[in-house]
């Protein structure tokens, strides 16, 4: 067996330069790792079958929800249950780097389709 391969996050992300817009690292047990650059606001959506994980590696992300508004910096993670109507956006022009856990299935944007839905996502 060969070893496995370590991903460098950082050089990933210097591959790219496109906002909301998720690209695949890696896989396991039928989820997927993907890394996104994000700035400004994205959909009010939800995914009605899967949890969704958003972990920041750089800036400040936040979500609202019905209930409020929740935040994410830098080593944070959060999980939005199954259901759960929220949306992500980022402040005063803000490139926020986020890490995000989900089955392989999930769509960008969940129960919504817009111009941002990406129906396949690219490896990188």
């Amino acid at each position: 067996m060969a070893l496995p391969t370590t991903i460098t996050l950082k050089e990933k992300y210097a591959l790219f330069s496109d906002q909301w817009s998720p690209k695949i690292v890696a896989e396991l047990n039928g989820q997927h790792v993907k890394i996104a650059k994000v700035s400004g606001e994205f959909v009010w959506h939800h995914h009605a079958q899967e949890d969704e994980l958003f972990m920041v590696l750089e800036g400040t992300l936040f979500l609202d929800f019905k209930e409020g508004t929740q935040s994410i910096g830098p080593g944070q993670l959060l999980v939005v249950p199954a259901g759960v109507e929220h949306k992500p956006y980022t402040r005063n022009g803000e490139e926020v780097h986020i890490l995000m856990i989900e089955p392989k299935s999930t769509l960008n944007t969940g129960n919504v389709t817009n111009d941002k839905t990406q129906e396949s996502l690219p490896w990188i």
